[in-house]
């Protein structure tokens, strides 16, 4: 069995400050980054101070596979390829002392993303950089098949059929009676 391309990334998530009474603070995805083994296996707090924090969460895999290519291709093809990273809030304390968010899955798949944001789940993105847009791309090449744009017949050209499939006919004559049966 051949192996699928990956990658390992880290996640970077940012909590900052809002000037809101209601909602004092907002998190957000700062950065993907590639892992590096002294990141470790757990999430750690990188940087606490006025302003917000930043969390490190190592240890994600950004698998490609075959039957996403399109979905690869999607993303590489548009102005601004990026990282799609779906993250939820924890329900309950974990690291500190307050919920922190929580990445889930990483991705570069514009298909995935997609099937998440329809669930309603939070999802968001940050610019690919050079290299891994570069990888996706060989990828696209050698495995998307772009499928033929099939003409569609047009519509008065179809038989015409009623409720129940059978052959239908339309006539202008006028019928014997004023038409009523």
């Amino acid at each position: 069995m051949t192996q699928r391309p990956s990658m390992e990334v880290a996640v970077i998530m940012r909590r900052e400050r809002l000037a809101n009474r209601w909602q004092p603070w907002r998190w957000t995805l700062e950065d993907v980054v590639p892992h590096e083994p002294s990141f470790g296996s757990a999430p750690r707090l990188l940087v606490r101070d006025d302003s917000g924090e930043r969390w490190l969460h190592p240890g994600f895999t950004v698998e490609l596979f075959r039957d996403d290519a399109e979905g690869y291709y999607l993303n590489i093809t548009t102005p601004a390829p990026c990282w799609f990273v779906l993250w939820r809030m924890e329900e309950e304390p974990g690291l500190a002392a307050e919920p922190i968010a929580r990445p889930v899955v990483v991705t570069l798949s514009y298909h995935d993303a997609g099937r998440w944001l329809d669930a309603q789940e939070t999802v968001e993105q940050v610019p690919a950089p050079p290299g891994v847009i570069e990888w996706v791309r060989a990828f696209v090449d050698e495995h998307y098949v772009q499928e033929p744009k099939k003409r569609r017949r047009p519509q008065s050209f179809r038989p015409l059929q009623d409720r129940f499939g059978n052959p239908a006919s339309v006539t202008t004559e006028k019928k014997p009676g004023g038409g009523h049966e």
